[in-house]
């Protein structure tokens, strides 16, 4: 993985420190364009990987980067999946047929809705989880989606239930299907890992919030230093700079130093801020960007 992944939340009006820069984000990438040309100034700013959603939005940047594949030759596109709000809107606006047809895998409709049905007759975990994740995957056809997350709402969802055997499901369908390695983001790193080593899955992605305040890392921050230091993973930071509570200076410099930070994945809306960010990391980790 490169050093440095560019995120999506500023893309969706997603702000945990201030709902006013919030919804002034939301407004300002209402058009796809919008949203393209800060892909397009991270990309000119040497950042390949787009941490994303699977937003009916990310589904148009997706076009855009199939129909100009040499202006994105090595772009590469790093889905977390379910994006739960579009599936109830879809079955609002186009009824739970429509909404199958909408989000089938492309083997074929019929097929797919018979192995759906099929699972369902049988109360079949499995078969229901991957025909999701096919599903969820749709949009991504044809491209570099190397790495592959569940969503933290799920996660800890099946983490709080004790469903652990989810966990191996998922991974084992990103492997086998997708050819991909399988992510997990969490709210909860250090109750997550144990799980997922016992479930044998060695050496996973694990991407949740880690930062120099603590802000929503569940557990606390030693609980995080202790995981770090002792468990095989590799993490991914996000919510480096604690919703702008921390200076950029400080907070790159903090995390740079921790160990085990496998990746850091922000979000910003101009190519300064994105040449910044990026030439922090540059200077506090001594490493290239790019892997």
């Amino acid at each position: 993985m490169d050093k440095l992944l560019f995120g999506d939340n500023q893309f969706f009006g997603i702000n945990h420190m201030s709902e006013e820069k919030a919804r002034a984000q939301a407004m300002r990438f209402q058009e796809i364009d919008a949203i393209i040309d800060v892909l397009d100034a991270a990309y000119d700013e040497g950042i390949r990987t787009f941490m994303c959603t699977t937003h009916d939005r990310i589904g148009l940047v997706a076009d855009h980067m199939r129909a100009n594949p040499a202006r994105y030759s090595d772009f590469i596109f790093f889905p977390g999946m379910p994006y739960a709000h579009k599936y109830a809107d879809a079955v609002t606006e186009e009824g739970p047929l429509g909404a199958m047809k909408k989000f089938m895998p492309d083997e074929g409709f019929l097929n797919a809705a018979v192995r759906g049905g099929m699972s369902l007759a049988r109360k079949d975990v499995e078969g229901m989880a991957t025909l999701m994740i096919d599903a969820e995957m749709k949009m991504f056809q044809g491209l570099n989606t190397p790495v592959i997350f569940v969503q933290n709402v799920v996660t800890d969802l099946l983490l709080g239930m004790g469903f652990n055997e989810a966990f191996r499901i998922f991974a084992n369908h990103i492997r086998t299907r997708y050819n991909a390695e399988p992510g997990f983001i969490t709210m909860n790193t250090p109750r997550l890992v144990p799980v997922l080593e016992d479930l044998g899955i060695e050496n996973p992605i694990v991407c949740s919030n880690i930062n120099k305040l603590g802000f929503r890392m569940s557990g606390g921050i030693a609980a995080y230093e202790e995981t770090l230091k002792n468990h095989k993973f590799r993490a991914i930071a996000m919510s480096v700079f604690a919703s702008g509570a921390l200076e950029p200076d400080e907070a790159i410099q903090w995390i740079c130093e921790q160990p085990n930070i496998e990746s850091i994945v922000f979000g910003a809306s101009s190519r300064r801020n994105i040449r910044h960010t990026r030439e922090l990391v540059e200077r506090y980790w001594k490493q290239p960007v790019m892997a």
